[in-house]
């Protein structure tokens, strides 16, 4: 039986991950044939590869030939790249320099995945043309990283983004999705920074965002550089966590926001709004209102789902 395949060929790497995976089943209901890589989780879903590797990353491009690669693999938490620097560094800079390189050498459109945090938060909105000053190593290596995919390959893309959720496989995977513990337990009172103003945002709309950068880029060869997407709605963690209890109907007069600067772990950025109309005026972008994306992301969590399973439906 002819099995069609889609003449479009797009390689997701951290196709395990959050992003990921949003990004790989994008693509894969719209017509593209996809294929995607990780590393510890990998099988039997999906390729495993070193991205250290470079012969094994020389392989796998040279034998599918893809159109487009989007780069969603990173060591992204900021606290862990403080305490593993040499090995952030490897992946985040060396990795996807090479990567830049590979897919140069086989012609695809590279889609590298970067960051708000390469910005200080001092004066947002900003906009792509903005001097980046991250206060933190994360940051800065994916500063670095946008650096290195640049200058192996000129035509290649940066996407920065903010705070991501969406469909976890555990709560601890996002930074937004890890607070819902601290609303549904409710006997203890929790500090919630109140500091830090975040843009959380869908996974589910970045990967729309790729996909139409990819199929606009298709079309338009002078589609390349540097990109910013977020959602539109600044919240700080206090802010969501209450959005979040809201969403649920869940009390939230336990959650005490904190109004201070953190002083443990790595610096973060005050504000790092990012300026996104350079992708709007291209006709490319989603936002999902942040109450129906997080009840959506978060629903398989509740701890009396079963409960209310029974109740409501």
């Amino acid at each position: 039986e002819d099995v069609h395949i889609p003449s479009r060929r797009v390689l997701i790497t951290g196709a395990t991950g959050l992003l990921g995976r949003a990004v790989f089943k994008e693509f894969n209901e719209n017509n593209w044939n996809a294929v995607g890589c990780g590393y510890r989780r990998a099988q039997p879903r999906f390729e495993q590869i070193n991205l250290l590797d470079s012969i094994a990353v020389h392989d796998i491009i040279h034998d599918f030939q893809p159109h487009v690669i989007v780069h969603c693999a990173a060591e992204r938490r900021p606290d862990v790249v403080e305490s593993q620097p040499d090995a952030a560094s490897q992946l985040n800079v060396a990795a996807s320099g090479n990567l830049a390189k590979e897919a140069a050498g086989v012609g695809a459109f590279l889609i590298y995945i970067s960051t708000d945090y390469v910005f200080d938060g001092t004066s947002p909105p900003y906009k792509e043309t903005d001097v980046p000053n991250p206060l933190n190593l994360y940051g800065k290596t994916k500063l670095e990283g946008e650096k290195a995919v640049l200058e192996n390959n000129e035509d290649a893309a940066v996407l920065r983004i903010p705070v991501l959720y969406g469909d976890v496989e555990r709560l601890e995977e996002s930074a937004v999705t890890v607070m819902f513990d601290k609303v549904q337990f409710s006997n203890k009172s929790a500090n919630m920074d109140h500091w830090q103003q975040r843009f959380p945002t869908n996974v589910k709309d970045v990967a729309t965002v790729c996909r139409q950068l990819a199929e606009k880029r298709m079309l338009d060869p002078s589609v390349k550089g540097t990109f910013h997407w977020s959602g539109n709605e600044q919240m700080t963690k206090y802010e969501m966590a209450c959005a979040i209890a809201d969403a649920f109907n869940l009390p939230s007069s336990h959650l005490r926001p904190i109004t201070d600067c953190p002083v443990v772990g790595a610096l973060r950025p005050r504000n790092a709004q990012l300026d996104c109309s350079k992708l709007e005026m291209l006709g490319i972008g989603q936002r999902t209102p942040f109450r129906a994306g997080i009840k959506e992301s978060l629903w398989p969590f509740l701890v009396d789902k079963r409960w209310r399973q029974t109740v409501f439906h």
